[in-house]
């Protein structure tokens, strides 16, 4: 599948900004299943200094600094990217989830994963969210038999709905509140797997707008969406889980990239000199290239 992304953050200062420099994590990775034909970013107004490079994940990071005044900023993110994921193993073959996570914990030759076994600012390896998983992960239990019992509990326990959690709130408060959007539900089910040792990544990245004929249209799809990467152990390696969808990442999303925490891989974060109080507008389109 070839998916169109039009990604647009504009900002509103209430005063001039007169230094500002961002990091911006907009471009889509190149991986396994999902070839960038292209990729660009425009800003308004246009920096003065532009560095394209990587983060300690291998994600491209943009940086940009704009030494004029400004009250309005805006970027606009566009990208042709061509999607064609493998199948995921059959749960029943994966490794238990005790030994994902003894592997996890030697570290050796595993040790690009076992980083994402420890806890973050954002998901900590929190007792009470492994509380919450505890009844998926039986003794022995195949691991991805396990998340994806996890998935379809988190369907019935959590509502979506925008507005009631912030980027900041704590895991312990989205289990008090049984409520949040994909953040919320993505830094929980990393809280739970970390506090079993079980390594897990943040995935940010965008999903579906529009569903294809007949089916549902999925949660999150106005803005960036956030998913998480499971580990399986060394021969089935990472797998993709939408918490908030309750499925198996296949062909409906676009990763753009990946760490511990939104902290790791927020699309614009920055500092700035001035500007006062602010309003944010996002838009996200992720469409098949027919539509145009």
């Amino acid at each position: 599948m070839m998916y169109w992304v039009r990604h647009v953050t504009a900002y509103a200062y209430e005063q001039p900004v007169d230094l500002a420099a961002h990091v911006l994590h907009l471009k889509p990775r190149g991986l396994a299943g999902q070839r960038v034909v292209r990729a660009s970013i425009r800003c308004l107004p246009a920096p003065d200094h532009v560095t394209e490079t990587h983060d300690h994940f291998g994600n491209a990071a943009t940086r940009i600094y704009l030494a004029r005044p400004h009250t309005q900023f805006e970027v606009t993110a566009e990208a042709l990217v061509a999607v064609d994921y493998a199948p995921p193993p059959e749960a029943a073959w994966t490794l238990p989830w005790e030994q994902v996570a003894a592997l996890a914990a030697a570290g050796g030759a595993h040790a690009p994963a076992s980083e994402f076994a420890f806890g973050s600012t954002q998901a900590p390896a929190l007792a009470a969210a492994g509380d919450y998983l505890r009844p998926s992960f039986t003794p022995g239990r195949p691991i991805l038999a396990a998340l994806l019992d996890l998935l379809g509990r988190m369907a019935r326990d959590f509502t979506f709905q925008a507005g009631v959690t912030g980027v900041s709130t704590p895991v312990a408060e989205v289990l008090r509140l049984r409520r949040g959007v994909c953040q919320d539900f993505t830094h929980l089910m990393l809280a739970g797997m970390r506090a079993f040792g079980l390594p897990g990544r943040y995935v940010s990245g965008y999903i579906r707008t529009r569903p294809p004929p007949g089916q549902q249209r999925r949660r999150g799809a106005d803005q960036s969406h956030a998913w998480v990467g499971a580990w399986l152990g060394p021969e089935h390696g990472w797998v993709d889980l939408d918490p908030t969808n309750n499925i198996i990442v296949k062909d409906e999303h676009v990763t753009v990239a990946w760490g511990r925490d939104f902290s790791d891989v927020s699309p614009l974060r920055g500092v700035i000199l001035g500007g006062g109080a602010h309003r944010l507008q996002v838009s996200v389109d992720l469409e098949p290239e027919h539509t145009g």
